[in-house]
Formats: structure tokens, sequence, C-alpha cells
């Protein structure tokens, strides 16, 4: 089902501002709403600018017919920018001083494009960056500051000095919780997709999770209602890019470990398996997409590269590298299925444990769920799971192992503190 793309060995030569490539085909692809879900058809075929290694990507497109004054439309794409010059390129980056925004900013300034970066004035982890410290992130682009829950300050702020060719949405909730996830994984979000198609822009770059195709979480269900207005909408073309694990997801025990604590994980270890990405592949492969007629109007999912590894793969790994004798801890699933249950019955009589009971359901999930492609028989399949890029999971270890943790906080979302 799923077709092997095989390219990258000529890209190193090509200069970093990129050589405008020409798009050969017009982009018409239409969409049907209730889609969003899979990527189960289709086929990512020929990328060609900085793909690391083969990679193979199964993609969900829509069909649907827009119209506007008579006439068929996708009336904004990013093949329009195939003449253009990286430099000439106006590029919005939301979300920006986030974990992921940091690295598709500074990737995206890299390739020299004009880079404007949007974030609130105190942003990151526990609001711990300010202004100034915003500024000094990304020297190479320029930094404004507003409010994403408010389309005014986008208008007036983000875009106040015109339109912007692509925007790149790397939003996401800061916790999961009930309400903070329907603010900005869709509201958030949409609020930024209603002001780029006013103003005219021509493409828009998703960063959502492989996770959203067994939606069963309040974040992923506000994902994916986005997701299919953003495949709907008609008038801009669109990449969704839903990734597997980050490597920051899995480095929550490696200090841990090398105080002599023991690895936890639920279950025997094989309950859930994933293809973790490096943050720097992730953010190649979304600047890949602005330039890649193959990736416009798709939904792709994309793992690192490997076999596909288990709770207990990635712990005795990590006790090999750190030449310790392997201690593990398994913890039944079913002691978090008690703890769920307790939660909800509070929950149902105060308002403030809904979060609570909805955070023990992410860990419950995470502990079963495996970050892969799911085939059309509801399984997860790590052969259809496409892979990208070089870094792997095991010199990721090595090098935490050595320099410490230091960049790689989990924030609110860590499950290990």
């Amino acid at each position: 089902m799923d077709k092997i793309i095989r390219r990258r060995a000529k890209n190193d030569a090509r200069s970093r501002d990129g050589d405008a490539r020409r798009a050969s085909e017009a982009t018409e692809r239409e969409t049907t709403r209730a889609g969003a879900m899979r990527a189960t058809a289709g086929a990512l075929g020929g990328a060609r600018a900085r793909c690391e290694r083969a990679i193979g990507a199964r993609s969900v497109t829509k069909t649907r017919s827009a119209r506007r004054g008579g006439r068929a439309i996708r009336a904004a794409s990013a093949a329009e920018l195939a003449s253009e010059e990286n430099k000439d390129v106006k590029v919005l980056v939301v979300g920006a001083t986030g974990y992921i925004g940091k690295y598709v900013t500074r990737e995206l300034c890299a390739r020299g494009y004009d880079v404007t970066a949007f974030t609130r004035e105190k942003s990151g982890i526990g609001g711990k960056t300010n202004a100034t410290d915003a500024k000094a992130l990304f020297p190479d682009a320029k930094v404004k500051f507003g409010d994403v829950g408010s389309k005014e300050s986008i208008e007036t702020k983000a875009f106040d000095e015109g339109a912007y060719d692509v925007v790149v949405s790397c939003l996401a909730s800061r916790t999961g919780g009930v309400k903070d996830s329907w603010d900005i994984d869709y509201r958030a979000t949409k609020n930024v997709l209603d002001v780029a198609r006013e103003r005219g822009s021509k493409h828009f770059v998703l960063l959502s999770a492989i996770c959203v195709q067994k939606p069963t979480l309040t974040f992923q269900k506000a994902k994916l209602k986005f997701e299919a207005e953003l495949q709907a909408a008609g008038d801009i073309s669109y990449t969704i890019v839903r990734p597997t694990a980050f490597f920051k997801s899995l480095a929550g025990q490696v200090e841990v470990v090398q105080k002599g604590g023991p690895y936890v994980m639920f279950g025997d270890g094989q309950l859930a398996s994933c293809k973790p990405i490096s943050e720097s592949d992730l953010a190649k492969f979304m600047a890949d997409s602005i330039r890649e007629p193959e990736m416009l109007n798709k939904v792709l999912p994309i793992g690192g590269p490997g076999e596909a590894m288990s709770a207990l793969q990635q712990g005795t790994m990590l006790f090999e590298l750190l030449e310790m004798e392997p201690k593990f801890i398994k913890v039944p699933i079913e002691v978090m299925d008690v703890v769920i249950k307790v939660l909800d019955v509070f929950a149902g009589f105060f308002s403030n444990m809904k979060d609570a009971a909805e955070f023990g359901k992410i860990g419950r999930y995470y502990a079963a769920e495996s970050m892969l492609v799911m085939n059309d028989d509801g399984k997860y399949d790590a052969a259809a799971t496409p892979s990208y890029g070089s870094d792997t999971l095991k010199e990721f270890f090595d090098k935490v192992s050595k320099e410490g943790l230091a960049g790689q906080e989990l924030g609110d979302q860590a499950v290990f503190k």
C-alpha cells in the first residue's frame, strides 16, 4: 500500500536559501471531512528536498468540490511559491517558543526563509521565556508578540505588516487538560487559520500527532476537529504532520537510571511501541513540506529511522549504554484503570478534578497505545509507519547520559519527574 520514497543524496549540494523548485503539477487535491482520523491511503511519492534517507509515507487526501464565484478553487497554494527564492517567501511560525517550535523556526531560518516568530511575551515552560529571551532564541527571525487566543491580536500584531505566504503552526496545549486542549489545539489554531485565509496566505503547515488516529482524549478530539476544518477550507493548501514520539518524551528516566534507580514501565514493557523521531529531523520534515509538491494537501504520519521499540527495548538499551545491570519495575496497567475510575468519580462532583482525571487517561493511553500507523484492520503497523532522518534514540540516550538533560525539560507534560 505504501510507496517507498528514495531521495536525499543530492540535497546537501543545494544552497540553504533553497533553489526554488518548480512544481510540475497543480495540486488539486480535494477532501472529505471524515477522513482526518487515519493516515491510510495514498503515498508520499518522490519527496526531493532534504530527505535524509529513504522514507515511506502514508497520506490521507480529501475530495471536496470548492467553488468561489463559479470557479473551482484551491485559490492559494504552496505550488505558487515554486518560482520564488526562499528569501522572498514570508513564513509565520506560531508556537515558535514551544519545544518543537524552536527547532522548526531555526530550521526555516537556516534555509533562508523570511521568518517571523509569533509568541506570548511570557512563553515556554512555565512562562519562563520573556520577550528578551525570545528575541535571543531567534537572531535570524523577526519576533512579534501577541495572543493566539485573540483573533484581533493575531490580525494587529502578527499580520500587522501584511500577509505571509506560509503559516506554520506548532501550537499545542501545555498540559493536555480539557479546557486547555480546546482553547489551544482547536480555538487558537483556528484563529490563526482564519486570519491567514483572510489575508491570502498560500499554505498552512500543521504539527499534529499520530495518536489522533485513535481519539479517546480531549486534546486528540480538539486536534482532529481542527484538522477537518483545515482540510475543508478549500482556499489554502495544507500539510498536516503527525509525528510519533519525540526523543524528549522518552528522556525522563535517563537521569534516574544513571543514579541507580529502576526503569519504570507498564505491564511487561511491551504493551506499546514507537518509532521516535528527533526534534531536529521533525523540523526538517516540516520545512520540506513548503517546497515539496508531493506533500501538499496530505496528512503525513512520520517516525524516525530504525525499528519500532517497546519500553522494554528502550530500557534495555539504556542499561547497556550505561553498562549497568538492568533493573525494571513493572507496574500493572490495571493500577491506572483503578486510579482513573476514582478520579472520574471525583470529577463528577468537583469540576476542578476534571483535568486530573484527564491526565490519568493520558498516562494510561501512552502506556498502552503504540505511536505507530494504524492499518485498515485497526492494528498498529510498524512497517507501515514511515521513517525519516538520521538521528537515533540510541545516540540520543548516549548524549544525554554524558551531557545531561539541559534543553530537554519535560515541563507540564512530564510523567516521570
